[in-house]
């Protein structure tokens, strides 16, 4: 199967698909600041995540999902940035999947696929968004992804290699994740029904059987996890157009 990249020319058809952005995870390991509003060359982590989702062609809306204490500050922001497409920002759940169930919730049932990302991932382009969306349309169930540099290994218990997977066939996934919308609206209603609960959105596809074809980005589409990551998103940023998207 051919590859696609992102950066490659894309026209999904307008408005054809709802995204929903998840920015309610915990910030332990940002010095007790949400991560989503920390400052980033300019302005807070999500605004830069927001910002793309409202210049891809293909978004038609968009529920940002909050923590319940940061859904004021999200609204003033979005506000602030004049995000049009936004359409609400509702509490956040336990987990992440309760999270996505919630913005899955405020959703119209007009849009062809969902598009689910997290927020802490400020560096993702319009180009990125509209190429997982166009890859979604052909193949059902797409995520952006990225070949895996690092030889990976599999250990034990003890912390002793097991075995070592062939590092062609091994990827790091990312987001955004596109979907069909019935086909991912079923794939949570039977996680729901089963009391299933996944971290990635791609696997409630997966237990379907249903295959997920992986669109590569690039590497630059990292996720705001840790201080240290900061000076590196502000870097890729000042190297981009003015906007930062």
């Amino acid at each position: 199967m051919t590859q696609e990249r992102a950066g490659q020319p894309s026209s999904p058809p307008l408005g054809d698909t709802a995204a929903i952005i998840v920015a309610a995870g915990s910030f332990t390991r940002m010095g007790g600041i949400p991560k989503q509003l920390v400052p980033l060359a300019g302005r807070p982590v999500i605004a830069h995540t927001v910002a793309a989702f409202e210049k891809a062609n293909a978004i038609r809306e968009i529920v940002l999902v909050a923590r319940p204490e940061e859904q004021e500050a999200l609204r003033s922001i979005c506000r602030e940035n004049g995000f049009a497409k936004v359409k609400a920002i509702p509490p956040g759940g336990r987990t992440r999947q309760e999270s996505v169930a919630a913005g899955l919730a405020c959703l119209s049932e007009e849009a062809a696929y969902y598009a689910i990302h997290d927020g802490a991932r400020p560096l993702v382009t319009p180009e990125m968004i509209d190429g997982a969306i166009r890859a979604a349309r052909r193949y059902r169930a797409a995520a952006a992804a990225v070949r895996v540099k690092d030889t990976v290994k599999i250990a034990d218990a003890d912390g002793f290699v097991e075995s070592t997977p062939d590092r062609r066939r091994l990827w790091s996934v990312q987001t955004p994740q596109v979907f069909e919308a019935s086909l991912y609206r079923q794939a949570m209603r039977e996680a729901a029904e089963k009391g299933l609960d996944f971290t990635d959105d791609c696997q409630l596809l997966e237990r379907m059987g249903v295959r997920v074809f992986l669109y590569e980005t690039d590497y630059t589409n990292l996720k705001i996890t840790t201080p240290e990551d900061l000076p590196i998103a502000e870097r890729l940023l000042q190297s981009r157009k003015p906007d930062g998207v």
